[in-house]
């Protein structure tokens, strides 16, 4: 029963997501945490949009499946490293957002491996935050297709974060999660929308105001 509650709860996130438009093409994931060390995850390759409980499998801490045959996404190991390494989290949810893949290929090509948030109201939708006057720090790592070089990197990014709520790969998205899906959903939405902030003002910036 734990588990039809946590995969519905996924599946109704993804298609919250998709409809955003940041889960483009079946790409993104999203996971959650089980009881005994297992995990619950989306099936690699599919539409997000259309996801149902049964695009829900579950893996053991290392990423194995425990069901034969199925499979889940390449970048399991981003999931259970963050479990493993953070007891809070409960959920992680990965996007595609296209703000989010622009800013960080154009923040990183400009020698930038952080976006740091400040000064937005919505910065109190993430945990322990009360007030706008508050810094956000989001890690910028570099795309890789090996993920256990990935989530090496991952994690020693944000061991220099007092209290990391997500990081951004760059050319490719953003990871955030939350002690709940429904956390770790609100997070999420308030990072894209901060994220897309900050690209608006950078265009802004750029016009010649009178």
């Amino acid at each position: 029963m734990e588990f039809q509650a946590i995969a519905q709860s996924l599946a109704e996130a993804g298609r919250f997501l998709s409809s955003q438009g940041w889960a483009p093409a079946t790409s993104g994931n999203y996971s959650a945490r089980l009881p005994g060390g297992q995990v619950a995850i989306t099936m690699s390759g599919r539409d997000k949009g259309q996801l149902t409980t049964a695009d829900i499998m579950v893996v053991d801490g290392s990423g194995q499946p425990l069901t034969a045959g199925q499979r889940s996404s390449a970048e399991t190991l981003l999931h259970t490293s963050l479990y493993r390494a953070y007891p809070e989290v409960g959920a992680v949810l990965h996007t595609h957002s296209i703000n989010c893949v622009s800013l960080s290929r154009w923040l990183v090509s400009r020698g930038q491996d952080t976006l740091v948030l400040t000064n937005y109201e919505l910065l109190k939708a993430l945990p322990g935050i009360t007030t706008h006057d508050r810094e956000v720090a989001l890690p910028i790592v570099a795309n890789s297709q090996d993920m256990v070089i990935l989530s090496d990197v991952v994690l020693s990014q944000l061991r220099q974060i007092a209290a990391p709520v997500g990081y951004l790969i760059a050319g490719h998205g953003l990871y955030s999660w939350g002690a709940t899906v429904a956390q770790a959903r609100m997070a999420t939405e308030a990072l894209e929308v901060l994220v897309s902030c900050t690209l608006q003002e950078i265009y802004l910036r750029q016009l010649p105001f009178p």
